[in-house]
Order: structure tokens, then sequence, then C-alpha cells
């Protein structure tokens, strides 16, 4: 199957173009052949979207919000068809795979009914007979480049306020996971979809992304990806005086105190560390635990990661899938050598997995490190992978400051039964998302979703937060009083 863009509501083949193919993550087996599309392609989707655009802003916002109704119900219609096919793209077990098509759906019914709220504001005037007011205009074009490991979620989160808003969109997905794209994109075009409201170009970020952020009439750029490449693109926007959205990397901790339920503390952690395969920007790297239950703690950990089963997703028995490629196999294997040599002890994991069952697949075992001091490498930079480093510390204000320690600001979780401590915590961690409780993961779509420091630039997916990424506000003044009135003047009585 060769997978084809889709511009100004048409299925565009360009045979012209090399494609590469689509690889399942659990047993190597290709899917289907993407196109690595041109700078020619971009051109064509953001002028359709752009000719789009002026008839869109002027559908009013309830009609608008139909079609992200209708979206919602096809999604919910083809549920387990979409999570089969995330599974066999992405590699992530089904039960998570059908948890995120959820989001989607989710997305989709929330962000319709924001096409009856796109709130302003109404204001007294400091004039007599003159009324003011303020409100959310579109504006215009909007560039969407998202990752591979949500695939659909993250696609959700950016492209529903965008379309509810007025805006038209361009979307690179991620050529490692394509296919959940090419299926929003019948969708889109099941349900009717204006053409040139949502269209997507596939390719590489070097050719299709960076085309996007040059692209003139391309008005807002919203990443989600690594911090790195984040910050090529808020330059490039930057230098085009873009409006730019970035999500970019994380290093969450878990902050485990001496009065924690530590059953329920181990659980939160192995769904945050394994699921996904550690593959999550709010994945649970680090685990700082108080001295005094860092022993039980470990042993709890360490028996319940060698229990877990790892394997291809679809199996419903399957707790940890593999990684999404031989690059990042690697990466994650040089982290874990990389803290061995800084003296950290590893407690169990640390392998490649390359017997008879693993070896048409990526597979790393989950892997646990201990005596990590938060200086060292594994304990300070994103490993993207099944791999905790545990942290002990003496109290919680040392526990605050280890977690703030790192160069981002995602995701944070505190497991306490003192209300004290989890006030102060919840004040003090510098994430944009804080736990209590509860694993790192597991962000809800009506809530702001987004870091602080290295992790982004400021706005946020989902939730009402995520139309200030959208929308543009504009002050309205309507003078009814017949004569010229100038504010901020001085006048006589």
């Amino acid at each position: 199957m060769k997978l084809t863009n889709y511009i100004n509501g048409e299925w565009v083949d360009n045979d012209e173009l090399q494609t590469i193919p689509v690889i399942n993550p659990a047993n190597g087996q290709h899917l289907a052949f993407v196109p690595l599309s041109s700078e020619r392609q971009v051109a064509q989707a953001v002028a359709a979207a752009k000719e789009a655009q002026k008839l869109w802003a002027r559908v009013p916002a309830p009609k608008r919000a139909d079609f992200l109704y209708e979206i919602g119900y096809k999604l919910k219609e083809k549920k387990e068809h979409l999570a089969r096919i995330l599974t066999k793209e992405m590699g992530k077990v089904i039960e998570e795979a059908r948890g995120e098509v959820q989001e989607g759906i989710d997305m989709a019914f929330y962000m319709a009914g924001e096409g009856r709220r796109l709130f302003g504001e109404t204001t007294p005037s400091e004039l007599a007979d003159k009324f003011a007011m303020s409100v959310r205009a579109p504006i215009g074009v909007v560039g969407l480049i998202t990752p591979w490991n949500f695939p659909i979620a993250i696609a959700t989160w950016k492209s529903f306020p965008a379309i509810v808003s007025g805006n038209t969109v361009v979307w690179k997905p991620s050529i490692e996971t394509p296919m959940m794209a090419y299926e929003m994109a019948k969708i889109f075009n099941e349900v009717g979809l204006p053409k040139g409201v949502a269209n997507v170009v596939f390719g590489a970020g070097s050719t299709v992304g960076t085309a996007m952020i040059e692209h003139p009439d391309v008005k807002v750029i919203s990443f989600t990806g690594s911090t790195e490449t984040g910050s090529k693109v808020a330059e490039l926007g930057g230098r085009n005086l873009k409006k730019v959205s970035l999500e970019m990397g994380g290093k969450n901790a878990v902050i485990v105190m001496d009065d924690a339920d530590l059953q329920l503390a181990a659980e939160g952690i192995l769904w945050s560390a394994f699921g996904t395969a550690g593959q999550r920007c709010t994945a649970c790297s680090r685990v700082i635990v108080h001295k005094e239950v860092r022993k039980e703690l470990e042993e709890r950990l360490v028996s319940s990661a060698k229990q877990l089963t790892i394997g291809d997703g679809l199996d419903p028995s399957v707790k940890v899938g593999p990684v999404i490629n031989q690059a990042a196999l690697e990466k994650i294997h040089s982290y874990v050598q990389i803290g061995k040599e800084e003296g950290a002890k590893l407690l169990t994991g640390g392998n490649i997995l390359s017997s008879s069952q693993f070896e048409q697949g990526y597979y790393y075992e989950p892997t646990i490190f201990t005596e990590v001091k938060p200086t060292m490498t594994i304990a300070q930079e994103e490993i993207f992978g099944p791999v905790i480093s545990i942290i002990e510390v003496e109290s919680l204000e040392e526990a605050i400051e280890v977690n703030n320690s790192v160069k981002f600001g995602l995701s944070s979780s505190i497991f306490s039964q003192d209300v004290n401590k989890i006030f102060k915590a919840q004040r003090d961690l510098d994430t944009g998302i804080v736990y209590v409780n509860a694993g790192t993961t597991g962000a809800e779509i009506h809530l702001p979703f987004g870091g602080t420091k290295g992790t982004g630039n400021g706005h946020r997916d989902s939730g009402q937060a995520a139309l200030d990424v959208y929308t543009e506000w504009k002050s309205i003044y309507v003078d009814y009083s017949g004569k010229l009135q100038r504010a901020q003047i001085d006048t006589e009585n």
C-alpha cells in the first residue's frame, strides 16, 4: 500500500516522489510506503489552505463545530480498527492504542463544544455611550508538525482547536507513523470537511517541515518533538515572524515520601516508566525516594518489572511493546552503558532483547538503576526508553530540589499521605503538570498540556488554553454617542 498526500480534498499521488517503507517495530514487517514530499507539495497544500480559510473563517463557529462532532463519531465507529493500525505502526500495546484513539474522540467532542463558546469579553468603556469588547479571531493557515509516539492524539490536540477557531491546517505527520494520518485524512474526507480545511503532506522534517516554517502564508507553527529540533523550529520560525508553539522533552520524576502507599507508588511508577516502552514525553524517568523506604520500593519495582510481559502489542497479554526503531534501541542502550560507567547500580534489565522471540523487532528490557546521583547523565538527559533512575533523598525539600535540577519541566508526581507535603510540592515543583498519588502520565484533554524550561515556550496544547495558540485577540470599540470622543484626553467639566 502506498500512502498519498491529501491536498484540497483530493488524494494527490505523485509518482515521481521517493518512498520509504513504514515498518512494524514488533516484527520488522513492511506495512506501507510513505512518500517523501518536496517543497512543491507543501506549496500546493498551503495555497489550498489559504484559499479555503477565507470562506472557512466566515462559517459560524457552531457550524464548524458540527464537523468535529461528525469526526468524533467516525473515530468512535472506527476505534478498534484505528487502534490496531496504531499498534502495528508505532508498537504500543493495544490497550494503550485504544486509549490514544479515545483521546482523539474526547478532543473532537470537547473542541466541538468550543464552537458555541470561543468566549471573548465585554467591559465597561471609560467614555459615555461607548461599548467595548474583545473577540477571538482566526489567524489563517496553521502548520502542524507531530511526532511518532502519539500519532493520532497529538494531531487532534492541535488540529481540532485550530479548525473550530476558523483556521485551516497543513499537517506533517512523522514518517515513522504516517498511517494514522492517512486514516485521519480519510475521515476528514468522509465527513465532508470542506476542501482545503485540512491537508496532509508526508515527508521528512528537514524538507516538508522546513518548507512549512519558511512559507510566508503559514502564520502559526505547532510542533511536538525533541527539544533539540524544537529549538531549531523556534529559531527558524522567529526569523520568519511566525507564532510558534513548542511541546518538547521531559525528564519527569516521581517523588516517593516515607509516608507513601508504596504499593500504589510502585504501580504508578511502573505504568509511567514502562508504558509505551518509556516513549512518552511524560514518562517517569527518575524516582526520587526518601531513604527510609528506598529499599522496600526497589524490591517492589524490581519484582514487578521482571513480571512484565514483553512482545507484540497486538497480544492483549503484553504489557511492554517494542521501541520505535533500531536507532532508538541503540540510543537507549548507550545511555545504559553510560549509567554503568558513571557508577549507577543496575538492579534489573539493561539488555537489548535478541532471542528468536524478539529478533525481528526492537525490544529493550525494562531497566532500573539505583544509587544514581542527581548530576549523572542518566538523571539529567531524556532517554526516551524503559529506563528508571532511582535517587535517594532525605527530605521533601531535597526531593523538590532534585526534581527541579533538570533542564526540562513537563510532568512531576508526589506520593504522600501528608496534605502539608502535598501542597508544598504542588506549589514548588517547577513543571507544567503535577500529579498527586499518581504517576507522571495520564493528562486529560480538558486541561492545558505542556511544560516549563526546556519543555516548551509558554504555549499549551489541550483545554481552552489551546485556543490561544490558534486565535488572535481583537478589541472592538463601538461609539454610539454621535460625536468624537477622545479616550485618555483630559476634558473640562
